[in-house]
């Protein structure tokens, strides 16, 4: 992922209002490792309950604001972007306004994602040898490309009209 600037990461919120956009607690930039990540994710320190995601989307980066949902998930779910069924990690259901008129009329959508937006780094680890010949690098990068198809694809949706 190409690194981003303050106004950048702000502007990119399809789904955020001016204040949402002007009030939201940004990461450490100058920490986020920008080649190691397929996506920006990361949790408001302020508000837990909030989170956010930016994706580069043909060419420029898009950015979704998610809440988590309320009530607990009966068993353990897997995350819908990383698909790691090894997960280190606890997987959440957030929820995400629809941009434009839908999402002011109150559409949204939601999915499970790694509560801590640590789907890259789940996708990077060695999988596990599946037989004779496996070709691991292989699948590692299957992977890695079907967790930006998987986040590519939420965030169109919620973009879409």
């Amino acid at each position: 992922m190409l690194p981003l600037t303050d106004p950048q990461l702000r502007s990119s919120f399809v789904n955020a209002s001016q204040r949402e956009r002007k009030e939201l607690t940004l990461p450490d930039l100058d920490a986020v490792r920008w080649d190691d990540i397929d996506y920006l994710g990361w949790r408001d320190r302020k508000n837990p309950n909030l989170g956010y995601v930016v994706v580069e989307v043909d060419g420029g980066p898009v950015g979704v604001l998610l809440r988590t949902a309320e009530g607990g998930v009966r068993s353990r779910p897997q995350c819908s972007w990383c698909e790691d069924v090894h997960l280190p990690n606890e997987v959440v259901f957030f929820i995400a306004k629809r941009a434009g008129a839908a999402g002011r009329k109150g559409d949204t959508l939601g999915t499970l994602v790694c509560a801590e937006f640590q789907c890259s780094a789940n996708v990077r680890k060695r999988p596990p040898l599946a037989y004779v010949g496996f070709d691991v690098e292989a699948a590692r990068l299957q992977r890695i490309e079907a967790l930006r198809e998987h986040v590519g694809m939420f965030v169109r949706r919620v973009t879409a009209a």
